[in-house]
């Protein structure tokens, strides 16, 4: 008993040594996990430092008006440097299809050579003008010249396909672009008119030489 006695008065006498016991044995556990030390910051506070300083809200009309058109001239500004990256062949800026030193290539290639293929639009400009004139001769007349036109297009793209390959096949022959895909992208490219490809011919019918 006096044992007893004994130990509840030094529990008693010393409270912080048991819950310091208690602490330590509860850090032991399996199943604790460690404090960090530090509290949990919030969302907004975590994006707050992320982001930095969140801009005050306009106090006037005019200046929310002026904030937002400056903003809208920042993107203006953005795409139009990115149109012009892209127009200057950048491959950073291009679609997929146009990029690689293969198909800027082919585009020289294209651009260099006159094509019939480039009367593709007005072709179909004078398609359009036929089915609106009231005259049978005239209508009949126009759809037999769109015809030979089309007749020539065909040949003349199959030429051109074969031109591409040869010389993509020469240049690059490790080259891993299919036969078709290649003839295909150089067909598409001189339906166009010229001042309307993408990106912009960086050679014309008079540099032909310093395409090799």
């Amino acid at each position: 008993m006096r044992f007893l006695r004994r130990n509840n008065a030094e529990q008693a006498a010393n409270p912080e040594s048991e819950n310091e016991t208690a602490q330590s044995a509860a850090e032991h556990a399996p199943n604790h996990t460690p404090k960090k030390g530090r509290p949990t910051p919030k969302r907004r506070e975590a994006e707050g430092k992320r982001r930095g300083p969140v801009p005050p809200p306009p106090k006037t009309q005019r200046e929310a008006v002026k904030r937002a058109r400056g903003n809208k001239e920042e993107r203006r500004n953005a795409a139009r440097e990115r149109r012009e990256r892209m127009m200057q062949g950048d491959d950073r800026y291009l679609m997929p299809r146009d990029k690689g030193p293969v198909r800027a290539y082919v585009r020289d290639l294209v651009d260099t050579r006159r094509h019939l293929m480039g009367m593709f639009m007005p072709l179909v400009l004078i398609v359009f003008a036929s089915t609106l004139s009231q005259n049978l001769v005239i209508q009949q007349y126009a759809t037999l010249f769109c015809m030979a036109l089309l007749v020539m297009m065909v040949i003349e793209g199959t030429l051109l396909g074969r031109y591409i390959n040869k010389r993509v096949r020469a240049k690059f022959p490790d080259s891993q672009d299919k036969a078709f895909s290649l003839g295909w992208y150089a067909f598409t490219r001189a339906m166009q008119i010229r001042k309307l490809r993408v990106p912009r011919p960086r050679y014309t019918p008079k540099d032909i030489a310093k395409v090799s």
